[in-house]
């Protein structure tokens, strides 16, 4: 009963690891300066795009940020292909502190804003910190949710064989 108890749970954790080639939706979110912006329309195509969503409040989320931030470019020298973005789930109340913290912590790249979850819940996730990596076509290719410290190598890694693709 255990084993069958620890393969459905091991099966419910993996799952959404292995989203191959689901469409972006078209949810509608705002960049931080209020511009409204459909989200399958926010990355540039024929890049891979790792993105991280997070909120202010929390502490895994800005540790995976400034972990990606520190080697992003590195990445980039070995693969020029790969961006990076983040996207705040902080209701429309924090939203405003989203736009100070990116700018102090000096932040270059896109910074989306979904203030009433309406991404979050078509991307079918409930906690953050939640990554996702879109492939060139646009599709996305990895899903994972958490962050442990060293867990953004493994992301390059991802994104990296997509950008050889």
């Amino acid at each position: 009963m255990k084993k069958l108890f620890t393969l459905i749970a091991i099966t419910i954790i993996a799952l959404p690891s292995f989203a191959q080639n689901k469409p972006l939706p078209t949810t509608t979110v705002r960049d931080i300066n209020g511009k409204k912006i459909a989200f399958n329309k926010a990355f540039e195509p024929g890049k891979v795009t790792i993105v991280s969503f997070w909120a202010t409040w929390c502490i895994p989320c800005k540790q995976e940020i400034k972990a990606i931030k520190g080697k992003l470019p590195e990445w980039q020298k070995q693969a020029p292909d790969v961006n990076y973005a983040t996207v705040s789930i902080d209701d429309a109340r924090a939203s405003a502190q989203v736009k100070t913290y990116a700018t102090t912590q000096g932040w270059t790249f896109p910074v989306l804003l979904d203030p009433n979850s309406d991404l979050k819940r078509s991307l079918s996730f409930s906690n953050v910190p939640f990554l996702i990596i879109i492939d060139k076509k646009g599709n996305i290719a990895y899903m994972h949710t958490g962050y442990e410290e060293g867990g953004e190598n493994e992301v390059f890694e991802k994104a990296l064989a997509l950008s050889k693709e």
